[in-house]
């Protein structure tokens, strides 16, 4: 089966052209000869751009220490509204302050702590559905974000703050804060419509407001034992300090568009992939009424067929299409001389489904992960949390969480599609017009 994706735009183009398209849709914007080169260099009277496929450069980028090769201000710039300087934008010292402090909160069976509330947004998410034709990418956006409020705060996501935030968060997106024109122009100011501004506003006070709460709570001794409380109160291994308040919106602000938004596009994508493939969909909804009839965080390791979609969704969709990066130095990339300042970029994407590493790179076949490791792709070039030092700490907690929502809707329901979704990327990789699967009522799950 080879499902939508986007069509590539012609090799030259005019760098407004370029933009026009980038502001569309990121993946339609590039060329088709990335989907099979070692290294492509885009060239404008700005600045120099790298994509890099090798898997030695990718390696060389993403597992170098982060001060080599900083995150893109031009990139992040457009997120600064809303993110502040969450750990997803800073570089440098302040990364790495951050790190030590949001790192402990996803060790030590973390996961397993979290379990009992996954397991409750899934049979709330299961209990949403209605028969017939459905938006699911809705629907995956809605369950992934009560996940969140549910490890992160304790709350479900029909509090009426939880929903504030979900609504301000998918009207910021909608205005694509990345594609900014100082992206291609790094001497203009970074402007933000009017509509993305408030967004950012409105959401930034809201989760602001349960901060505030929490930092109370724990003044207090009454704070459950979650995600946000651990974040809270850890310390600086080095300093000693924690994040006071404003600087735990930000980071919160960063859990919510990667703890929700990356997620809600691993469950929309994998829920089609299993519609319009119906022998691997009996398999998991096999997998998911066993895993439902005894849901213990130790069975998930038994979800093999479940795992498998959940990587081969992950190959064919990956949530951040492309990882954007500043040379600090000088490079030599494949015998190119690479200036300090040169924009460097691993596309996830294009190495996912690049025609020298994947056999029938654009099918979707989760058996390949069936196979020996040995056997396997090389991990330099499956890159859907990233790797090295700015890997997302969150990986595991991402993986679980979408085999638990995947196992209990597939458990009660059966899914077929309805139309083909058009794939687009602004912040993540999504359906331009949603996901439209029909739905209908397995009556497994009671």
């Amino acid at each position: 089966m080879i499902p939508p994706k986007p069509a590539a735009r012609p090799d030259k183009v005019s760098l407004l052209r370029y933009w026009q398209l980038f502001r569309k849709d990121i993946l339609s914007a590039q060329p088709a000869r990335l989907y099979r080169a070692w290294m492509a260099e885009f060239r404008t009277p700005f600045f120099r751009s790298y994509l890099v496929n090798d898997p030695e450069l990718v390696r060389l980028v993403l597992r170098s220490r982060p001060r080599d090769f900083p995150k893109s201000r031009r990139v992040t710039a457009g997120l600064v509204p809303l993110l502040g300087q969450s750990v997803f934008v800073t570089n440098g010292d302040v990364w790495e302050q951050q790190r030590h402090i949001i790192d402990p909160a996803f060790s030590g069976g973390r996961v397993r702590q979290s379990f009992p509330s996954m397991l409750e947004a899934a049979e709330a998410a299961a209990a949403r559905i209605e028969p017939g034709e459905q938006n699911i990418e809705a629907l995956a956006s809605y369950a992934t974000a009560d996940v969140i409020f549910r490890t992160l705060f304790s709350l479900p996501i029909d509090d009426e703050t939880a929903m504030g935030t979900y609504e301000a968060f998918r009207a910021f997106q909608r205005e694509q804060p990345v594609a900014t024109l100082n992206a291609l122009m790094p001497w203009l100011p970074v402007w933000h419509g009017k509509r993305a501004r408030n967004a950012a506003r409105k959401l930034r006070s809201l989760i602001r407001g349960i901060v505030d709460r929490r930092l109370q709570e724990i003044a207090e001794g009454s704070a459950p034992d979650d995600l946000a409380t651990k974040i809270m109160t850890t310390e600086d291994p080095e300093t000693g300090r924690c994040f006071d308040g404003e600087e735990m919106v930000d980071q919160v602000a960063i859990f919510f568009l990667a703890g929700h938004e990356t997620s809600a596009s691993l469950l929309g994508w994998a829920l089609w992939l299993l519609a319009a493939s119906p022998e691997w969909g009996e398999r998991v909804s096999q997998e998911a009424s066993m895993f439902v009839a005894a849901p213990e965080f130790s069975n998930l390791a038994s979800m093999n067929a479940t795992r498998s979609v959940l990587k081969e969704t992950l190959r064919l969709y990956p949530p951040v299409p492309m990882f954007v990066r500043e040379a600090a130095q000088s490079e030599d990339f494949r015998g190119r001389k690479v200036k300090p300042g040169a924009q460097v970029v691993i596309s996830p994407w294009h190495l996912h489904r690049h025609k020298r590493f994947w056999d029938q790179p654009d099918h979707f076949d989760p058996s390949r992960w069936e196979q020996a490791d040995d056997d396997g792709p090389d991990r330099d070039v499956y890159q859907p949390f990233s790797s090295g030092p700015r890997a997302c700490p969150g990986a595991g907690f991402a993986m679980a969480e979408a085999a638990i929502l995947l196992a209990f809707l597939m458990a009660r329901y059966q899914f077929e599609p309805a139309e083909p979704p058009v794939p687009v990327a602004h912040l993540t990789v999504r359906s331009r017009d949603g996901i439209r699967l029909l739905v209908s009522p397995r009556g497994i799950l009671t």
